[in-house]
C-alpha cells in the first residue's frame, strides 16, 4: 500500500527544503565580502543586486553586480544575465588579481584595482 502525502505535509517538506537551501549558502553584502575577502575566499556565499555590466561570448562571460554597498564581478560558464536584471547569485569568492599600491602608480581606476571575483555556481532572477 502506498502512502500519500497530504497538502500540509508537502508544504512542510517544501519549506524545509527552502530552509536547508538558504542555510547552505550565507547571503552577504558585497561590502562585507570586500572588507574581509580572506574570510570568504573559496567559500560558497550568496549576493543579491542589479546587473550593471554584462559581457558574454557563446554562453561564457562576466557580469558586474551592484547591491548598493559595492560592486562585484561574477564569472559564469552558464550564461550571463543582461544589464538591468535583478539577480540572486551563489558562488565562491576568488582573488583574480590585485594591483594594490601599484594601481595608483600606474593610474589604474579604483573600480578595477582589485580583482576579487565570484565564480558563479548558480544565479536566478529576483523581483
Amino acid at each position: 500500500m502506498r502512502k500519500r502525502f497530504g497538502k500540509s505535509q508537502l508544504t512542510f517538506l517544501a519549506l524545509m527544503g527552502a530552509v536547508l537551501f538558504l542555510a547552505s549558502c550565507e547571503e552577504k553584502t558585497i561590502n562585507q565580502i570586500m572588507a574581509d575577502p580572506q574570510k570568504y575566499a573559496n567559500r560558497e556565499v550568496g549576493i543579491r543586486g542589479k546587473v550593471v555590466k554584462s559581457y558574454s561570448v557563446m554562453g561564457n562571460g562576466v557580469y558586474q553586480v551592484d547591491d548598493g554597498t559595492g560592486k562585484l564581478w561574477v564569472v559564469s560558464k552558464t550564461g550571463v544575465p543582461r544589464e538591468g536584471a535583478r539577480v540572486a547569485v551563489r558562488g565562491k569568492i576568488r582573488d583574480g588579481y590585485n594591483f594594490g599600491d601599484l594601481g595608483s602608480v600606474l593610474k589604474i581606476p579604483d573600480p578595477i584595482r582589485s580583482g576579487l571575483v565570484m565564480i558563479e555556481s548558480k544565479h536566478k532572477a529576483t523581483d
